[in-house]
């Protein structure tokens, strides 16, 4: 529902939970908040459960070489993961 009224995408940085946005204290981690957040994202597609700064280093990866061919070679990665539990911790 969020993604069809707009307030998320399917590929994009996944919302952090309020704790963890607490603990952002430096400039370069907010950015990630430029984008709309997303459904899958690019450390979920690759290793499913980083640390926090691997997490926002993905990020902002993910918003640096943002394409429509990135999106979909997520998604397509993200599919079979969630479907098999592939890396799930």
């Amino acid at each position: 529902w969020n993604v069809l009224k707009g307030e998320m995408s399917l590929v994009g940085p996944r919302p952090l939970p309020v704790r963890d946005v607490e603990k952002m204290d430096v400039r370069w981690h907010k950015r990630r908040f430029a984008v709309k957040p997303g459904i899958t994202c690019l450390w979920q597609a690759i290793s499913r459960e980083p640390n926090f700064d691997e997490w926002i280093k993905s990020d902002m990866e993910y918003i640096d070489r943002w394409s429509l061919k990135l999106d979909i070679m997520i998604l397509l990665r993200t599919i079979p993961s969630v479907l098999t539990g592939t890396g799930a911790h």
